[in-house]
């Protein structure tokens, strides 16, 4: 193993042989005088606590285990025009039908939802009796999921109840809420390791 005077050295041989331009004339910077110093910097780490996330070819299949897992009886499958013809949604269809799981299709989510398509979904859940939610789609899908499978839970609350302050009330989540299944089609927003909907709120032509 390298000692730390070695170290040092080839830092420095190679700022030397780097890129002088304006955007990589920084490179070894801090890193040399950071070594080269006797005082040590304090570090710091973080932990981020996110939902179970699996990944792989074929996963999606395994959601009828996971659903024979959960005892569900009746299951809200939630998509989107675009995505309802697409392999994800065919797969997780197929092994649906294959293994006899009941189950609905709800395929009116709005890209870019508005309070107006949340309530409509809302509406969608509330009217049967659901006991597990799976959503495939991009972050709107997901989102609105969410939002059903929340108020589905809480039938006697105003939409405004769970919306942040100030445009809605901010009242706290207590009651525990029925599983959700994420089948991300889209990669960026992120949704599936969240608790949180973001939507268009049309009477105040604002995003929250």
């Amino acid at each position: 193993m390298a000692g730390r005077a070695r170290v040092v050295q080839l830092l420095r041989q190679l700022e030397r042989v780097t890129c002088r331009c304006p955007a990589h004339s920084n490179t070894f910077y801090q890193g040399v005088g950071a070594l080269s110093s006797t005082d040590r910097k304090t570090e710091y780490a973080f932990e981020m606590a996110s939902s179970n996330i699996r990944y792989g070819a074929g996963v999606s299949r395994e959601i009828v285990m996971d659903l024979q897992n959960l005892g569900a009886q009746n299951v809200c499958l939630m998509t989107d025009s675009n995505v309802s013809c697409l392999p994800p949604v065919k797969a997780v269809l197929e092994s649906l039908l294959k293994n006899r799981v009941k189950f609905q299709v709800y395929d009116s989510v709005r890209v870019e939802p508005t309070d107006a398509s949340f309530k409509q979904a809302i509406s969608f859940a509330k009217s049967n009796t659901f006991d597990v939610f799976v959503a495939i789609g991009g972050g709107s899908v997901m989102d609105t999921c969410k939002v059903a499978n929340l108020y589905s839970c809480h039938p006697d609350a105003d939409f405004l109840d769970f919306v942040n302050t100030p445009i809605g009330k901010g009242i706290p989540v207590t009651k525990p809420l029925k599983p959700l299944i994420a089948v991300p089609t889209t990669a960026g927003t992120g949704s599936e390791t969240t608790g949180v909907a973001i939507f268009d709120y049309e009477p105040l032509k604002t995003k929250t």
